[in-house]
């Protein structure tokens, strides 16, 4: 392998491949049954994002620069025509899960979704009378004629292309109308348990209650055939910077806009006629390969919504409360115990509250004089940022660098930023042209030897709802250089002027690249000289590829590299010659694995690092990103087994890569060995 694209792999087919095993945790029946619909659900919620964005990027740069050669030595054209035929497979996979397995398994546990030929005379009228009172009055159907053009359908919506005969009162003869769902109504409804013999989980779908009454939106004419579709569209936001007076604004004018981009996939009912499929491919100028037809709802998102509705423990994860690290666990008020020593939180396992502790005690602790934050995602509803607006409110210095950009949550941001700037606090939005992904919390308090900083760093959102979703790191601590590259970083933020020369932390897009190319060829020089060699890597991406080629350098060398990535992965591992020192393994389990954690070894010193940027090019130069070294050797102990001893270890969880890009499931005949599982126990309170 002597050419550089053929050392590395394609990035959009190496998310199909995660999904994959996204998927493969719907099919594993040792699972809770409703936790497994949860993943069905995921790989739609990741499928939806992946059109939105990647498969529209590359649709764009196939029209704009079809000769183009992407990293992996292939042309946008090239990479389109083989993730199409691996999406087609793996949407018949999903929606044959659904039909073949799911279903039929959570109907044998009384969970039914009942089909319009099993309703009983008892359901229909049900039905009826739902079509009737809660959906007929706010449809609106829309024959297609020159005075009623097709409409502007938008993004992920649920609509019906409905085929008619006859002539309406005014003597129009269409032949076609499109009818539109409301967004604001459930796509799974449940039926009252006295209409279904007393059995409480019962559900149809809304695109059943639709079909059996869509005749009624067109009295006196023949509907000849219902079909659902549903319309994906390229969701990126673009701000150009010619003339760009304020950011929020621009961004709310394209925000408008986002939900009618061009289209990129259309998914419609597998009984679709051929003409009624050419025509809508027509209305939304889409080939037949953007087609995809399934036997079931066209969004299983909105199935996401049942294991809520469904009181039923058994068939869920056993539940569990994350437990304070010790050094909280002694009544010492926050600062104190930050002061007396650095504090390590990994979440879920451990609380997410001391976070949302240390704003609120900033709030209200009339010693403190100062708070600043990034903020990229933290959703709609967010304690932190009412703390946040609190602490403006009584008067505390409060700066907030807050993400627009952030995707899809760029609405949420935007409110925030309105309602903090009411509080009286400083709102930023970072650099034009580089996204604030780096995750810090700085509270200044006025003590009696002066101010003292008190920082929290992570690998992870300042979100409470995800951080009980996703594995994450963070630190608390007060060291004076970290404190001091911390706020550093912020002046450098909100102001103008060079970068300064941190002392503790890396930062991209400055520092962060180089440092991690020069502890790469550290390693290679220690194992050139006969001592022991390692780096261990733990992310969500790997797709730099300069990275990439030091870690093949490294291997040659003789350095022993183990990779933990959850998703995309653009290295080769285990080639001959190449990567034979290197492994990749990705594990997929019941909380998705987000920390980003460097290891190396260093002729023993072990250098670890906790850090918010996976090895991406986004990441290293187009983001403003930290990495904190962890310096306290308990907590380094404790990073190296929490973070990457145990996950290379775990034989429930684990796939193994191989040098195709494909994955296996980890095979071992010991005792079984899962690391969030381990962990939750250790933390179990």
């Amino acid at each position: 392998m002597s050419q550089t694209h053929e050392l590395l792999l394609n990035r959009e087919l190496g998310q199909i491949e995660f999904n994959k095993r996204v998927l493969a945790q719907a099919e594993d029946a040792s699972l809770p049954l409703l936790e497994r619909l949860k993943y069905l659900c995921i790989v739609s919620s990741n499928l939806d994002e992946f059109f939105e964005v990647r498969i529209a990027w590359l649709k764009e740069t196939a029209q704009l620069t079809p000769d183009r050669i992407l990293a992996d030595g292939a042309t946008p054209l090239h990479v389109l025509d083989q993730v199409s035929t691996a999406s087609h497979e793996l949407v018949r996979r999903q929606y044959a899960i659904m039909s073949d397995v799911l279903f039929p398994a959570l109907r044998q546990e009384g969970i039914v979704f009942l089909r319009r030929n099993e309703w009983t005379e008892q359901q229909q009228e049900w039905v009826k009378n739902f079509f009737a009172n809660e959906l007929k009055p706010i449809l609106t159907p829309i024959g297609l004629d020159p005075s009623h053009p097709f409409p502007k359908v938008l993004n992920k919506s649920l609509n019906f292309a409905v085929e008619l005969d006859g002539r309406d009162a005014f003597g129009r003869q269409s032949g076609i109308a499109i009818v539109q769902a409301p967004r604001i109504l459930p796509r799974v409804i449940k039926v009252p348990p006295e209409v279904c013999g007393g059995h409480p989980h019962t559900f149809v779908f809304l695109s059943s209650i639709l079909h059996s009454h869509v005749h009624e939106l067109f009295l006196g004419m023949t509907v000849k055939g219902c079909y659902q579709f549903r319309v994906t569209r390229d969701s990126e936001l673009t701000v150009e910077d010619e003339d760009l007076k304020n950011l929020r604004t621009a961004l709310q004018g394209e925000l408008r806009q986002r939900q009618f981009g061009d289209a990129v996939r259309l998914e419609i009912a597998d009984t679709c006629p051929a003409h009624m499929e050419e025509f809508l491919l027509t209305q939304f100028n889409l080939q037949k390969k953007d087609v995809y037809r399934v036997n079931g709802p066209v969004n299983l998102v909105r199935l996401m919504q049942v294991p809520d509705l469904v009181d039923r423990p058994d068939l869920k994860f056993l539940p569990f409360l994350p437990s304070l690290p010790d050094a909280l666990n002694k009544k010492l008020p926050l600062f104190d115990a930050i002061r007396k020593s650095d504090i390590l939180l990994h979440h879920p396992f451990q609380s997410f509250q001391p976070v949302i502790d240390m704003l609120n005690l900033a709030a209200t602790d009339p010693q403190v004089v100062a708070i600043k934050m990034t903020v990229y995602r933290t959703g709609t509803d967010s304690v932190l940022m009412e703390s946040l607006i609190a602490a403006a409110r009584a008067g505390k210095q409060v700066t907030v660098v807050l993400e627009l950009m952030a995707r899809f949550d760029e609405e949420a941001n935007i409110s925030w930023a309105s309602r903090l700037e009411d509080a009286g606090a400083h709102v930023v939005y970072g650099v034009f042209g580089y996204k604030v992904h780096a995750k810090m919390l700085m509270v200044i308090r006025r003590e009696e030897h002066g101010l003292r900083h008190y920082v929290h760093l992570g690998t992870g959102n300042y979100h409470p709802r995800t951080a009980r979703f996703y594995t994450d790191f963070g630190l608390l601590t007060c060291n004076e250089e970290i404190a001091s590259d911390v706020n550093d970083i912020f002046v450098q933020l909100t102001g103008l002027g060079r970068a300064s020369q941190l002392k503790q932390l890396f930062q991209s897009p400055f520092s962060l690249h180089s440092m991690l190319l020069e502890a790469i060829e550290r390693e290679v020089e220690h194992a050139q000289q006969g001592k022991p060699a390692q780096i261990i890597g733990k992310m969500n991406a790997l797709l730099e590829p300069q990275v990439i080629h030091a870690l093949y350098r490294a291997s040659q060398a003789g350095v022993k590299i183990q990779l933990i990535v959850r998703g995309v992965c653009a290295l080769r591992p285990g080639v001959q010659g190449l990567s034979d020192n290197i492994t990749v393994r990705s594990v997929v389990g019941r909380f998705l694995e987000h920390p980003r954690v460097y290891y190396f070894r260093n002729d023993g010193e072990e250098n670890v690092f906790i850090a918010s940027a996976d090895w991406m090019g986004r990441n290293l130069f187009r983001r403003i990103e930290t990495c904190v070294p962890i310096l306290d050797p308990k907590i380094k102990r404790r990073v190296i087994k929490e973070a990457l001893k145990l996950y290379l270890e775990d034989n429930v969880n684990a796939w193994d890569m191989q040098a195709d890009g494909s994955y296996k499931r980890h095979s071992s005949r010991g005792k079984d060995q899962c690391a969030q599982m381990i962990l939750l126990e250790e933390y179990a309170r």
